[in-house]
């Protein structure tokens, strides 16, 4: 295997991604989870520069590690009482997250060891213009983003009306 460049950068943001991942879900401070998150991201989109995909790199940096991490900061601080702490974890779900892990791992091996991975011969890039890809996304047909998205966006606004419904009662 040849040592690039390239590999060495991608093998560091794997790690970084790997490392911030496990610190996001055992950390027992929820502002520290949600900043350990804001790191993932940051990785991820690393992750998508690498692969030359500027626009959803951007995307990913402006939409999840800009808004849905202050969104969730702010839920935090509103809900939240100051030295708030999440519950020590019981022996029977460290048992099945352990478990869980373990088969995922096991799946990712076997589809790794299966698959050939073989290069693409004689692929020409083809360039997409942004208001193709702004078609995509708004579009309400079958490959459309248009549901999703929509889905999302009331999702946040449920969490911050029930953010603000719990804040109040205090």
């Amino acid at each position: 295997m040849d040592i690039t460049l390239e590999t060495v950068v991608f093998f560091f943001l794997a790690a970084f991604i790997a490392v911030f991942s496990v610190l996001t879900v055992t950390t027992r401070r929820m502002v520290r989870a949600a900043t350990w998150l804001l790191f993932v991201l940051f990785g991820t989109a690393g992750i998508y520069f690498l692969l030359g995909y500027t626009f959803l790199g951007a995307v990913q940096i402006m939409v999840y590690a800009g808004g849905i991490v202050v969104l969730y900061v702010f839920s935090i601080l509103l809900v939240s009482g100051e030295g708030d702490r999440v519950s020590k974890l019981k022996r029977s779900r460290l048992v099945a997250g352990l478990g869980t892990v373990l088969a995922g791992a096991v799946i990712v091996l076997f589809i790794t060891l299966k698959h050939k991975f073989l290069a693409p011969v004689d692929v020409e890039p083809i360039e997409v213009n942004i208001e193709t890809i702004g078609q995509h996304l708004l579009s309400g047909d079958k490959y459309g983003y248009l549901l999703p998205f929509e889905a999302v966006s009331v999702l946040l606004l449920a969490c911050i009306v029930g953010g603000l419904l719990i804040a109040r009662k205090r």
